[in-house]
């Protein structure tokens, strides 16, 4: 980086806030946190293995209010998200219309494609869970932490099942950090990959039902999208239909008859806003899609707030950058975020934020303060929703 040193710890003193991170994954690098200069992070659980360990990381750096972040503080803390990642979908089923407790050979060849017919390969795999089960669960914990999130939850049409087992010597070769016993369970990294694929419509079961409770509960959501940014927006735009932003020849004839609606919006007329069926505000994590593919996320009439959060690790991990240089100068500066995606919390964590920040920055023309500045308003708004900072 050509900036200089006090150039970099002036943005440290800014605050720095990783908005979608998993150090989870590495448990011997949570105390590490402590010593770290990012701020805050915001800390995904993505499968079984980690709702606990996530939720007890938050228990031990927890963020009591909102306006903690601000003050310039030498503490540290992180946001948890709860959700299930589509690259373990297959292990939930569907019981939310019906009880059920499938056979596991049976439930895996219904949600993957093609078919498998190798039934040691099925039996191999985690007995699937309940997904009306895990809302329940995921909603207690959010319910333990008011700035908690859902997430990392999506939909992924290039992921293949790996082979094998997931707790083996190869998986952790290529990671930064740790032993091998370090290692959460469950993760598919370092593994030959299967030919099977989960269901896109399974995947999207599991999603809505993620979806509708970050909508119950008004949470933000953190969103995994592979080659399915579309179908995500499809079934955002599902849950908000009929409360769209109004254009502007609605707001003109709204000024002229400002009571008309009154009695549907608020019966009573106590001026009290109703609980609105979808989340109020969406984080598109690593964002991968084009410049084009922004416009239906952005558009006028979307009701929610939705960010666009880049990380290194993903977004610049390709020799050509020209789609992520044109897609974060399409992103509007109040609606753009940065995170390390990374494994393990400590001084690598710390360097990933700082390089996207710069590369951020750098892209959008910013002063390296200003930009800094812009970020962490964003985080906080993200977070706490437009209400909250007061």
């Amino acid at each position: 980086m050509d900036e200089s040193k006090d150039t970099n710890e002036a943005l440290w003193q800014i605050g720095v806030f990783d908005a979608h991170c998993h150090p989870t994954d590495i448990m011997a690098s949570i105390k590490d946190i402590a010593n770290m200069k990012a701020r805050v992070l915001t800390v995904m659980a993505t499968r079984l293995q980690d709702q606990e360990m996530v939720r007890d990381t938050a228990r031990k750096y927890p963020l009591k209010d909102s306006t903690s972040t601000s003050r310039g503080e030498s503490s540290k803390y992180v946001v948890p998200a709860f959700g299930w990642h589509p690259w373990f979908s297959h292990q939930m089923y569907d019981d939310l219309e019906e009880d059920m407790h499938p056979n596991q050979v049976d439930h895996y060849k219904a949600v993957l494609t093609p078919t498998p017919d190798d039934e040691e390969f099925l039996k191999a795999l985690p007995a699937p869970r309940s997904l009306r089960e895990f809302l329940r669960e995921s909603e207690e914990r959010l319910e333990e932490f008011p700035y908690s999130l859902v997430g990392e939850v999506g939909l992924d049409r290039s992921f293949r099942l790996p082979q094998g087992p997931s707790a083996m010597a190869g998986d952790i070769k290529d990671k930064t950090g740790g032993s091998e016993e370090d290692y959460t369970p469950g993760s598919r990294e370092g593994r030959p990959l299967s030919p099977y694929r989960v269901n896109i419509e399974h995947q999207k079961a599991v999603l809505k039902a993620q979806f509708e409770l970050a909508a119950k509960l008004q949470r933000p959501l953190s969103v995994h999208s592979v080659q399915a940014h579309g179908l995500v927006f499809d079934l955002l735009q599902a849950m908000w239909k009929g409360h769209e932003k109004p254009s502007k020849r609605e707001r003109k004839r709204a000024v002229s008859a400002p009571r008309a609606h009154q009695d549907e919006e608020d019966p009573n007329g106590a001026g009290q806003q109703k609980k609105l069926p979808f989340p109020p505000r969406v984080c598109m994590h690593s964002y991968s899609g084009p410049p084009d593919a922004l416009k239906q996320f952005l558009g006028p009439n979307v009701p929610a707030e939705i960010y666009f959060s880049f990380s290194t690790a993903i977004n610049f991990s390709n020799a050509s950058t020209t789609k992520v240089t044109g897609v974060i100068k399409a992103v509007p500066d109040d609606r753009i975020l940065i995170e390390s995606d990374l494994h393990c919390a400590g001084e690598t964590m710390d360097r990933l934020l700082l390089e996207i920040i710069h590369k951020v920055c750098e892209v959008k023309g910013w002063d390296l303060r200003e930009g800094a500045q812009k970020l962490k308003a964003n985080w906080e708004k993200f977070i706490f929703g437009s209400s909250a900072r007061g």
